[in-house]
């Protein structure tokens, strides 16, 4: 496994949260806006302005942020995920598989339109977790 890294769902203040993140930890950011993506149709005209994926990285210190909700809309509180970035295919099938029994699936492990392995779900115990893998991570 590469790392763990926090995953924040900012209910339509990413950019302005990971923007003061920025300004306080310094770092690259990327703000990846719902207009324009290959998701854009499916969401409704006043989602076009909010973020669907951010990532502030400085060393290895990485957050990452979205204004999408998933399955039982955004509940302040309940808002922090862990992503696990995995070092092969393997290793994200097998960590998704054993982390999610019992839980509830909200985006089963696959290619996504970007490239990567990803999927998401809330483990047995509620715990919001991510799994990616991709062949272009560092």
């Amino acid at each position: 496994m590469k790392l763990i890294n926090g995953f924040i769902n900012f209910n339509g203040q990413c950019r302005e949260a990971m923007t003061f993140y920025q300004e306080i930890f310094g770092g690259d950011l990327i703000l990846s806006p719902i207009e324009g993506s290959p998701i854009e149709n499916l969401c409704g005209p006043e989602m076009k302005d909010q973020i669907m994926h951010s990532q502030l990285t400085n060393g290895n210190a990485v957050i990452m942020g979205t204004d999408m909700t998933g399955p039982g809309d955004y509940v302040k509180g309940n808002s922090v995920g862990l992503l696990i970035n995995c070092s092969n295919e393997g290793e994200a099938h097998s960590i998704y598989e054993k982390l999610s029994a019992g839980g509830t699936i909200i985006d089963p492990i696959k290619i996504q339109f970007w490239g990567d392995l990803f999927g998401v779900f809330n483990d047995k115990f509620g715990i919001n977790w991510m799994v990616i893998y991709s062949n272009n991570q560092n």
